[in-house]
This record gives structure tokens, C-alpha cells and sequence, in this order.
């Protein structure tokens, strides 16, 4: 596979929003590992918790309401969540302070359980996520998709994006990239196109010395 110089990429973005000093300015600085380990556990499972309510709902409605779910689920305290009964889990569900969706307010027990599981191998699930290897993301995606609820599809990333673990995304501008170049050429979600992916941007990695976020926002921004 012949992939796109990453100079190239990068050029074309600049050239679209304001030359490379701004774009430069424009780019997320992932975490290091480091940093990785200082998020308490409470706040990924507020972080994957805030993701799926914003999932087909306005982003700025639920971070408005955020404040009240803290208040309604203990601060995300995992072991707290795991010792909720399914009595209480019904009633959280109808809190009027909330966004009232069973199916999405039981994916927090359910996500709690993972990072509880994550927090027995490994220390925290903090640790989990910063040790796991950047050139394959892909696998840390999966994860979160088999043993998570709802964290398929962006979720997952998004939240590690968010959290600040490097990562590409295949948001619609990526994607559309990528399959121009003829690099995706099957459905977005099969692990063909997560492994084609990855294969491409741990090359133009290696070669840029870029970080996965720098590259995957430079070619959203590179078409966008």
C-alpha cells in the first residue's frame, strides 16, 4: 500500500485553516502515560457514562445536566455502583435530575464491572488504559466493545480521546479520507478496515513522529 506523504496532508491543512503556526495551535496534545495514570477510575466511568447519554442527544444538553448526575450516581464511584441493588438502579433510572433512559443509565453498572475487572489486573483501570500500545488501538477499541456497553461504534474512542489516551478516530472526514485512497474499502466497523487503519497511521507516524491524534485531526482538517 503506497499511503499519502504525511507532509502532504499536513501542508493541505495548514493551506485550509490559516497556515501551520494556526494549525499547529488548532491540534490536541495527547497524554502521556504518566498523565494516563492520574485520572481516578470514577472519572472514566463518568467519561464513558457522559459519551452514551450524548450519543443521539444534544452534547450540550447532557453536559449541562452532568452536574445532577454526579450527584445521582455517588461521583461514579465504582465500587459504589456495584453495590447499588436492581431496585435502585430502577429508581436512578427516573430521576427527574437525569436523562431518563433505563438502557443507558444500566450501562453504568455494566461499565462499572469492566473497570472494576480492569482494576483487579491491573492496579486501576487508569493503568490498563495507559500501558495498553498505541500502534494497536484498534485492540484496546475492541475491548471496550466486547467486554463494555455501548461503547462500540466512536464511543469508545471518542471517550479516549477525550481522556486524553492517543488515538486516531474514523469520524466521517477520516473515513472519507481513507476510503478515497482506497485504504478502507469494506464496511467501517469490520476489523479489516480497523486493521487497514491502523496500519496507515502507524506509517504515517513512524514517519512524521506525529502522534495518532495530530495525524487523524490533520486529515480531518486536510478535507474539511
Amino acid at each position: 500500500m503506497k499511503y499519502e506523504l504525511f507532509q502532504s496532508i499536513f501542508d493541505r491543512a495548514a493551506r485550509r485553516h490559516g497556515g501551520n503556526t494556526r494549525l499547529n495551535t488548532l491540534l490536541d496534545r495527547p497524554f502521556s502515560s504518566l498523565e494516563l495514570r492520574q485520572h481516578s477510575d470514577d472519572r472514566w466511568l463518568s467519561a464513558f457514562s457522559q459519551k452514551i447519554f450524548q450519543s443521539g442527544i444534544n452534547w450540550q444538553v447532557v453536559r449541562n445536566k452532568w452536574p445532577d448526575f454526579e450527584t445521582v450516581f455517588f461521583a461514579f464511584d465504582v465500587e459504589k455502583m456495584l453495590l447499588i441493588h436492581d431496585e435502585m438502579w430502577q429508581e436512578k433510572a427516573k430521576d427527574t435530575r437525569i436523562i431518563r433512559n433505563f438502557g443507558k443509565v444500566m450501562t453504568i453498572r455494566e461499565n462499572a464491572l469492566m473497570i472494576n475487572e480492569c482494576q483487579t489486573s491491573h492496579g486501576s483501570f487508569a493503568n490498563f488504559v495507559a500501558q495498553w500500545p498505541n500502534e494497536d488501538i484498534i485492540g484496546l477499541w475492541a475491548y471496550l466493545k466486547k467486554h463494555g456497553a455501548r461503547l462500540g461504534g466512536n464511543t469508545g474512542p471518542y471517550t479516549l480521546r477525550a481522556m486524553g489516551k492517543d488515538t486516531f478516530m474514523l469520524t466521517k472526514d477520516v473515513e472519507g479520507y481513507l476510503r478515497h485512497h482506497e485504504i478502507i474499502t469494506t464496511g467501517r466497523d469490520t476489523q479489516t478496515a480497523w486493521k487497514a487503519a491502523q496500519n496507515a497511521f502507524n506509517h504515517w507516524h513512524k514517519e512524521s513522529g506525529r502522534s495518532y491524534t495530530e495525524i487523524s485531526q490533520c486529515i480531518a482538517l486536510s478535507v474539511n
